[in-house]
């Protein structure tokens, strides 16, 4: 297995690193949702070539609750950025169905337009653009209950341009084209990484059982099929945020046992670095959240802060990291 090395110490007003994309300038852009230290705002930043580090923007807050939580983003086509404000994470109960989908125009370092393309929703995670809509994975349907008594979680459909969705976060909502079960009653928490192949499949990472999920369309775009494509507990423990490179290969975060996974176009899955509990300032994986391919290396954020039984993390520690790897 490969030695993760450190990609970067971030500044001081970062605490909790997750979700990542690129611009069309070719930038590292960074969502930190800052869960670790709420006074902290939840924000932007921008990584150049050179490693060089700005915040960005901070993202807009709901004003209700005072917070925003940037989770996942992607770019869409016209280079406006979508955001998932995952306020119910936390867990407050004044902050649980209070999540949003954003839509920010960002000129000159200032956001001068924010859009709400949808409320109300429990847990947005992770998004990616594809075909003129953005397709949010949302880990917790706590409201539908299934026979089984397991958590129901599911992907979320947008139009681009669509605006002022209410999520009512139950089988009701017409944007969900899919849902999943988790059957690791250890970790009840489901859809979370998300990514799209060449071809137009969909796969998902079912977070509490460490499965890949294939999605496949018909051409009216209903879902076809929503199947376990990948599991192996041996090598996969935990399914985050998630990146395909050029040759098809899914690289996965995974966030319990502090290591990172690539999963083969047929499949297989081979843990490629992992790490002990750690404070990552050596570049360690520190709990990884999420990865992205740039500049020829795989680069992982460190969220560095659920612990429990099921978690190579016991602690949080600052400052906040990233790591890198080889792609291979």
């Amino acid at each position: 297995m490969q030695q993760p090395r450190l990609f970067t110490v971030l500044p001081e007003y970062v605490c909790t690193p997750d979700g990542m994309a690129i611009d069309i300038d070719g930038n590292l852009i960074l969502a930190c949702p800052n869960f670790a230290d709420r006074s902290k705002p939840g924000c932007i930043l921008k990584i150049d070539e050179r490693k060089n580090i700005k915040k960005w923007v901070d993202v807009p807050v709901l004003e209700e609750t005072g917070h925003a939580f940037p989770m996942g983003i992607a770019f869409g086509p016209d280079g406006d950025i979508y955001i998932c404000d995952n306020q119910g994470w936390p867990g407050d109960p004044e902050l649980v169905f209070k999540g949003r989908i954003l839509r920010l125009r960002i000129k000159n370092d200032k956001v001068v337009k924010t859009t709400v393309v949808a409320y109300g929703m429990e847990h947005p995670n992770g998004i990616r653009i594809h075909r003129n809509h953005a397709y949010v994975t949302h880990s917790m349907l706590s409201k539908v209950k299934d026979p089984s008594g397991l958590m129901v979680s599911c992907v979320y459909r947008f139009g681009l341009d669509e605006e002022n969705i209410e999520i009512t976060n139950t089988l009701e909502d017409s944007h969900i084209i899919t849902t999943f079960l988790t059957h690791n009653k250890d970790i009840q928490y489901g859809a979370d990484g998300i990514e799209f192949d060449k071809a137009g499949n969909l796969y998902v990472g079912n977070f509490g059982d460490g499965a890949v999920h294939k999605i496949t369309f018909n051409d009216d775009g209903s879902v076809r099929e929503n199947r376990v494509w990948a599991q192996d507990p041996s090598q996969l423990k935990s399914t985050d945020g998630m990146i395909i490179d050029a040759e098809g290969n899914l690289y996965i975060a995974d966030f319990c046992a502090n290591a990172v996974a690539r999963v083969s176009t047929g499949g297989k899955v081979t843990r490629i670095a992992q790490s002990p509990d750690t404070d990552g300032l050596n570049g360690e994986l520190d709990q990884p959240g999420e990865p992205i391919i740039w500049k020829g290396k795989l680069i992982l954020t460190c969220f560095d802060l659920v612990t429990g039984p099921q978690m190579v993390n016991t602690k949080h520690e600052m400052p906040a990291t990233l790591s890198e790897l080889e792609p291979r």
